[in-house]
């Protein structure tokens, strides 16, 4: 796509025909192509990137502590946390000392405030270690288990905007995806909020970039590489091997950590790995290998299995060793006494493990915030994670009535916009096989189809940040689109441009107009009532 700064891909040998008589200048030419030049290097391709980081780092990290309360599920997910600082394991609270914690001024190894049984939850136990963390730092205060999940919301905005430069090879592009993901409301409520969402959707992001990196490593390697070493291209062979994918292991082990945050992580699993497997099929079909699909089947497929699956697998495991390494987890000492070849820890988690999947198909119970997924891409029902009524005089309150509320309510502008880029992307895929269209077609899809299967399950709005980075990349690549390619007319481009420029007004001033109801600020209850733009917001 031009507008994009990428290069125009040259056309692809038709499979089964016969090779260049200059067999050896094809392939050099082919290679040459792989790896389109990146439009900048050095600091100009890290500039963009890092001021939309910037902004978004101090939308998250401001007031992090407000409001002193636990919003949401912070209740369940801060004290899990603490247990697991002190245990190894989640164990049951004494929801009467709420207040203790609050008060205790980040003191943890003095509050006692467990009981002496363990608890049993359904949740791996990553996303909580993740908030552990910044617990261990700054004390068990609303600042300290807010801390590690707002630093990966943060580091989510430069990851996005740098995976959306090398995906498309366009500056433009790469920085406004993090100004989107920097000025949405609902990654801004989970980066601001001790909830497993966005651990989950950074750990999602990782891997997505990792398999990128991979895809280019392998191009680059190949359009580097003497041709001559690369073997038959034709007549049956099965092409060059692609040689090592450290990458790829990066990417299984992202995705074992995404698992192990939330189980919905194995959609991502799914898919990446069918994603990188496709990547090698289609470079093969370039380099005019005879039947890539068989030989990235049975060359490509095993390798990345393992490498992806059996990363995962591992890595998750290892996520539970504070389970597995103390007696005192629930279900522990389930094997405990019976034999066989399989370790009794392992045996145990795996009745763990069933007990929690028992727990997750049968959860149907009504909540007032439950939502459709069929209208999250509206932004019809956002969840409320924290809500306050104030009287005159109250926390600041100078009005005769004020509120105070955290809603989980993504840009409007970026939502409703960026579902119209989606349909802009799905459109490049079908008409030109825009292989950028479809990598980003397929990360939204993994992160909301899914869930199109338990429309009679207690879900939420807010599990969509996990596809929100690709979102942005959408509206992003459809921004970039709308400024014209380079030899487009001056009008054309001028008034592609306005446009462009226009949407992004609208997206800064959505996000200067709901940023109080994103971070809990004392505000008149008026004020309030205007930023309730749908009845179903309320």
């Amino acid at each position: 796509m031009a507008s994009h700064g990428a290069a125009a891909a040259p056309t692809a040998p038709v499979e089964g025909s016969a090779p260049p008589a200059d067999g050896t200048s094809h392939v050099a030419a082919t290679a040459a192509s792989l790896f389109p030049p990146f439009p900048s290097s050095g600091w100009r391709g890290w500039a963009g990137p890092l001021a939309a980081t910037v902004v978004g780092g101090l939308l998250r990290f401001v007031n992090l502590g407000r409001p002193d309360a636990f919003a949401f599920d912070e209740v369940y997910y801060a004290k899990d946390a603490l247990a697991l600082l002190r245990y190894g394991h989640e164990q049951q609270f004494d929801d009467s000392a709420n207040e203790l914690i609050l008060a205790s001024d980040g003191n943890w190894r003095t509050i006692d405030v467990f009981k002496d049984d363990p608890s049993f939850v359904v949740h791996p136990p990553f996303g909580k270690w993740v908030i552990a963390g910044g617990e261990w730092i700054f004390g068990v205060t609303p600042f300290g288990w807010r801390f590690a999940v707002a630093v990966l919301g943060t580091l989510s905005i430069l990851m996005a905007a740098r995976i959306a430069r090398r995906l498309t090879r366009s500056d433009l592009v790469g920085t406004v995806t993090g100004v989107l993901v920097a000025l949405d409301g609902m990654h801004l409520v989970t980066s601001r909020t001790a909830v497993l969402d966005m651990v989950l959707s950074f750990t999602v992001l990782a891997a997505f970039g990792c398999l990128l990196l991979d895809r280019d490593q392998v191009r680059h390697r190949l359009m580097t590489h003497p041709p001559g070493h690369w073997g038959a291209i034709s007549g049956g062979a099965w092409g060059p091997r692609l040689g090592p994918r450290p990458w790829r292991w990066a990417a299984g082990l992202a995705l074992g950590l995404a698992c192990a945050v939330k189980w919905s992580g194995l959609w991502y699993l799914a898919a990446f790995g069918l994603l990188t497997v496709i990547w090698d099929v289609a470079l093969r079909k370039r380099l005019g290998v005879p039947q890539p699909w068989t030989v990235s089947l049975l060359r490509s497929a095993p390798i990345a299995f393992v490498a992806m699956v059996g990363t995962a697998v591992v890595t998750y495991v290892v996520t539970w060793s504070g389970w597995l390494l103390t007696d005192g987890g629930w279900g522990r000492q389930w094997a405990d006494g019976t034999e066989s070849v399989i370790p009794a820890g392992l045996r145990s988690l795996w009745h763990y493990h069933g007990e929690a999947w028992q727990f997750h198909v049968g959860l149907t119970g009504d909540h007032s915030y439950q939502s459709n997924p069929l209208s999250w891409f509206l932004q019809t029902r956002p969840t409320s994670f924290y809500w306050a009524s104030l009287e005159n005089g109250e926390s600041g309150c100078a009005a005769d009535s004020c509120a105070a509320e955290v809603l989980a309510l993504g840009n409007p502008i970026i939502w409703w916009i960026g579902s119209v880029a989606l349909l802009y992307l799905v459109w490049r895929w079908i008409t030109r096989r825009d292989w950028r269209a479809g990598a980003v077609l397929l990360a939204v899809l993994a992160g909301w189809v899914p869930w199109l299967l338990y429309l009679d399950r207690t879900i939420f709005s807010f599990y969509s940040v996990v596809f929100l980075p690709y979102l942005a990349m959408a509206l992003a690549m459809m921004i970039g689109a709308l400024t014209g390619p380079p030899d487009a007319s001056r009008e054309r481009r001028r008034t592609g441009t306005w446009v462009a420029a226009g949407i992004l007004l609208l997206v800064v001033l959505a996000a200067w107009w709901f940023y109080p109801i994103w971070t809990g600020e004392v505000i008149p209850y008026s004020q309030w009532t205007w930023r309730m733009w749908m009845p179903t917001w309320v």
